[in-house]
């Protein structure tokens, strides 16, 4: 946590062993807001969606959440009947812990596709997450949502708005099956911002577009994406309606924290040596561009490149070839951190030149098809040996 900056009002978290990783690693995470709090939530787009997405997408529309509880190692998706039951019980035990109704409650879970939850322990488990709940528990339960991720992942934005302090926490997980259209990942984020139901949907729908929705790892999506917001209005400040600055500054706020989570992905990515920022310019129209944008981002072939250090920009073509986007082969620019590779379609004979920038850890490729006037940015990683090891042993 930054030194000097202070946690949201009003909510608590913890993070405990219930025995579903090995080893003994927390994998059981409460959230709870001592408030009602309003609820945004922004969901997987897989048409395979895990019991949990499908009981928190029916019960966010009520606008209303006071806990969440969280279980990784076990995606419970694919469990048909059993494990919407299973996700019902988590929300009915935790909110029988907690005293409040569990319609309240919401569940999400992460892991191994296809296995029954352990019941058993969790039920026996919820009851010490909520015995351990605190201000200060947001290390804990960033640990315990963790799958394959090497560290846990937690940022807060902290401004004025209508005269008072309000601050955001996210704490999110995910390092592969990451693509845009939702990464593939968890985030949960909770706001002592006073702000009505809608309002709060949209600043969660133009955060999530412009930060999880901008990043790849290997450009596979799943079944139990999810992003939750809470806010609980104990900041005391007046609610801004989409019209409003203060909804302006609040929309910025929560925009900066969920790209701050998104790199935090992108960084800890399976197997990745690099960071790179793609972005497509010149484009006639913002979907050209995205789409562009991320079929070079998502080519093995590009990627592979990338962790070979070797500027292959006839990959680079052929990808922006292949996006379906409107181009003119003639036209077309690249380059590596400023440094121009292509030139109207063809070489530069700067080659040399990038061959350093190409050892770097964090790297700008930006391609120019000089068609517009429209952009768009997507972050992601190399493709290396490691990111193979890690996947090829996953359920071992």
């Amino acid at each position: 946590m930054e030194e000097g900056v202070r946690y949201p009002l009003g909510f608590k978290s913890s993070g405990v062993a219930c025995g579903i990783k090995k080893g003994g690693k927390k994998d059981l995470a409460l959230i709870y807001s001592e408030a009602p709090a309003v609820v945004a939530g922004v969901f997987t787009r897989n048409k395979v969606k895990a019991p949990p997405v499908v009981l928190d997408m029916e019960r966010v529309k009520g606008g209303c959440c006071r806990a969440i509880v969280i279980n990784s190692g076990n995606a419970n998706a694919c469990t048909g009947g059993r494990g919407m039951r299973d996700a019902d019980t988590m929300s009915a035990v935790a909110a029988r812990s907690l005293g409040i109704d569990k319609e309240s409650v919401l569940v999400s879970s992460t892991g191994v596709i296809g296995a029954f939850l352990p019941m058993g322990r969790i039920k026996s488990y919820i009851p010490a997450a909520v015995d351990t709940l605190s201000p200060c528990g947001w290390g804990g339960a960033a640990e315990a949502i963790m799958t394959t991720d090497t560290r846990s992942k937690l940022a807060v934005e902290e401004g004025r708005i209508g005269g008072k302090t309000v601050r955001i926490l996210g704490i999110a997980k995910g390092a592969g099956m990451i693509a845009p259209d939702m990464a593939t990942m968890l985030a949960f984020i909770v706001t002592d911002m006073a702000i009505g139901k809608f309002a709060l949907r949209s600043a969660l729908k133009s955060a999530v577009d412009v930060s999880f929705n901008r990043i790849t790892v290997d450009g596979d999506s799943s079944t139990n994406d999810t992003v939750l917001l809470l806010a609980n209005g104990l900041a005391g400040n007046g609610k801004p309606g989409v019209k409003d600055g203060s909804f302006r500054v609040f929309k910025g706020m929560l925009e900066r924290l969920c790209t701050r989570l998104a790199h935090m992905i992108v960084r800890d990515g399976e197997g990745a040596t690099k960071f790179v920022e793609i972005e497509v310019g010149g484009a006639r129209t913002e979907s050209d561009a995205q789409r562009t944008a991320r079929v070079i981002a998502n080519s093995l072939l590009v990627k592979t490149a990338f962790f070979g250090e070797d500027a292959n920009w006839g990959r680079i073509v052929a990808a922006v070839g292949r996006s379906g986007a409107d181009i003119e082969p003639d036209k077309i620019g690249i380059y590596f951190d400023g440094v121009p590779v292509v030139r109207a379609g063809t070489a530069t004979g700067k080659e040399g030149e990038v061959a350093d920038i190409m050892k770097r850890k964090e790297i700008k490729l930006k391609v120019d098809l000089k068609l517009g006037k429209k952009s768009a940015v997507i972050w992601t990683t190399d493709l290396s040996y490691d990111y193979v090891r890690i996947n090829a042993s996953y359920r071992s």
